[in-house]
């Protein structure tokens, strides 16, 4: 009976993680979205704001990222979403989509195993090789997201299944353009450089204002003051 009920959650999860149906193996795209699309195409398609979207560095290059909550709500339906998919964080780099972090929810995946999980992504990914701990450099996604489970790869782009150590630990799968991925992560390392460089410039500049705030308001007020005085 539990196989029964595994295999039916599974097959129910593989139809939804395809969506509309894509070409297996077409590793750029998770459901209906293609990594190097814009921030306002992501914006369309979700229903999110662009302006939601949170600046993480301005320079070298603009890093930005959007988040997604689709089991929340639906537009224009008044019933609760059966979406397994809790939380995706859309990640660009010069407002070109280059990752995207899905964190599925854990009351739509508990039961589940790592066998079914595979099962089901593989209907839109095809066959999954053994995924390991990189022992290169990862980005601090990669660290937070737990233990590798599975991976599709082509020489561009990578899909790697975790499950998450986290309290009910759940499981993530991460989209990714692999080649703008090493830039932004570089492109990240320069900017926390820049803001290290430039931290003591940006004090002083904040004492002045501060004092030149202080100024204003204490001429202000004197003004207002001394017009009024009667001794």
């Amino acid at each position: 009976m539990t196989m029964n009920i595994r295999t039916v959650a599974a097959c129910a999860f593989a139809i939804t993680i395809a969506g509309e149906r894509v070409d297996a193996q077409d590793l750029a795209r998770y459901r209906t979205f293609e990594l190097g699309t814009s921030v306002a195409t992501v914006s369309a398609v979700t229903g999110v704001a662009s302006s939601e979207a949170r600046t993480i560095h301005q320079r070298p290059a603009l890093l930005q990222n959007l988040e997604w909550r689709p089991s929340q709500w639906r537009v224009g339906s008044v019933t609760e979403s059966t979406d397994p998919v809790d939380r995706v964080v859309f990640s660009f780099h010069n407002d070109r989509l280059f990752q995207i972090v899905v964190d599925y929810g854990h009351d739509r995946t508990e039961g589940m195993t790592d066998a079914d999980m595979i099962e089901a992504i593989s209907a839109a990914y095809g066959p999954a090789s053994k995924a390991r701990s990189s022992a290169g450099v990862q980005s601090q996604v990669d660290i937070e997201s737990g233990t590798p489970v599975a991976r599709w790869a082509d020489p561009t782009h990578a899909v790697v299944l975790y499950r998450t150590s986290s309290y009910r630990g759940v499981y993530r799968l991460i989209v990714t353009d692999a080649v703008v991925a090493n830039l932004a992560r570089k492109d990240a390392a320069q900017a926390v450089r820049l803001d290290d460089q430039q931290a003591p410039q940006r004090e002083i500049a904040r004492q002045k204002k501060e004092r030149d705030d202080a100024r204003a308001v204490a001429d202000k007020a004197r003004n207002a003051n001394k017009g009024q005085f009667i001794p």
